[in-house]
């Protein structure tokens, strides 16, 4: 935890790189990237004047961190208790002979289960093994950056679906969401709804493979009722079925969060926050199916298949005017507009 205060001698100098400059030596720069700035604002208003903090301590004493498990990297953590609107984070640098790079910064402190769930064993096996700072950091940036090539690609390419999308959930709308379903959203799935916090589609139609769209808060707290009050139901009569038998529509760690489409929640996809796998989800009780993605993988695949459609294989992108339809899905009655993406 970071409890010392900064010098009073330090002044800053606002940019790239935090410059503290003191009187009695040569001071260190932090730098600090625009990408990883960007990123650690969304977790609170707060976070910007506790990095200013951190990095007046780390130019007056660099080798505080402790080293994590990405090579090269050395991790801090700021107590979130200390600054207002901001969650404990972890802080990870590089530490040369005259420069410290901050190169990520993620929360490392999630709103605890206001109560029990039903799947509780599962919960207790997913807190088992503390996350480690580095590891959900490297998940962080590989959100960010698999999610910033979509929407770039969509800003340039299909503007009717980039201004679709949400603006990013506050991390209080998310915590009150974790209070809700009762269990810790997995730290990518944070990451992206801080980004964006829901997709109002084009016609119909989202910007995610298939023409599914990245669900709305309320939508997932919607549908996990609706899905958990259906396994209930099925509880009742498991009990007197065979274990082998037993019929298992939802788990307490799946979290819905692609539907079908913007205002069609018949199916779709979930996360498990347990396993960190993906699978999908029916309104009528199929037996869900794995998709043997992650999170990552996902948006990566839809990224790649946005920026090189020939070498795309699950679908294929095309354009509608400016919106993003992919051709697996579409309007029979919009072929004829449909004209493909060529990269």
């Amino acid at each position: 935890m970071i409890r010392r205060s900064v010098r009073t001698t330090a002044s800053y100098d606002e940019g790239p790189a935090f410059r503290p400059i003191s009187k009695e030596h040569q001071a260190v720069d932090v730098e600090l990237p625009p990408f990883v700035r960007d990123t650690a604002t969304r977790f609170g208003t707060g976070v910007p004047y506790a990095l200013k903090v951190l990095a007046g301590q780390l130019a007056d004493d660099p080798d505080m961190g402790r080293p994590s498990n990405l090579p090269g990297i050395l991790t801090v953590t700021v107590d979130g208790d200390l600054f207002e609107d901001c969650p404990a984070l972890a802080v990870g640098y590089i530490r040369e002979s005259d420069r410290i790079e901050i190169r990520y910064v993620n929360p490392i402190s999630f709103t605890a289960p206001a109560e029990p769930v039903a799947d509780a064993q599962d919960l207790e096996q997913q807190d088992e093994e503390p996350a480690d700072p580095a590891t959900e950091a490297v998940t962080v940036r590989e959100i960010a950056d698999a999610w910033q090539r979509i929407t770039g690609w969509l800003q340039h390419n299909a503007p009717d679906s980039y201004a679709a999308l949400r603006v990013g959930a506050g991390p209080t709308a998310i915590a009150a969401l974790e209070g809700d379903l009762g269990i810790r959203i997995p730290v990518e799935l944070h990451v992206l709804w801080l980004l964006t916090a829901g997709d109002d589609g084009v016609d119909g139609a989202g910007c995610l493979p298939g023409n599914r769209a990245l669900m709305t808060l309320d939508a997932v707290a919607a549908t996990y009722r609706l899905k958990m009050d259906s396994q209930a139901h099925q509880d009742t009569f498991n009990t007197d079925r065979p274990e082998d038998e037993r019929i298992t529509v939802w788990k307490a760690t799946w979290v819905p969060v692609v539907a079908l489409g913007p205002a069609d929640g018949t199916s779709g996809l979930y996360l498990d926050a347990a396993s960190g796998y993906m699978g999908r989800w029916s309104r009528y009780n199929e037996a869900p199916g794995e998709e043997l993605d992650t999170l990552v993988t996902y948006l990566e695949e839809a990224a790649d298949m946005l920026e090189a459609p020939a070498l795309a294989t699950r679908d294929r992108p095309g354009l509608i005017g400016g919106a993003l339809v992919w051709l697996s899905s579409i309007d029979p009655a919009q072929e004829d507009r449909w004209q493909p993406c060529t990269g």
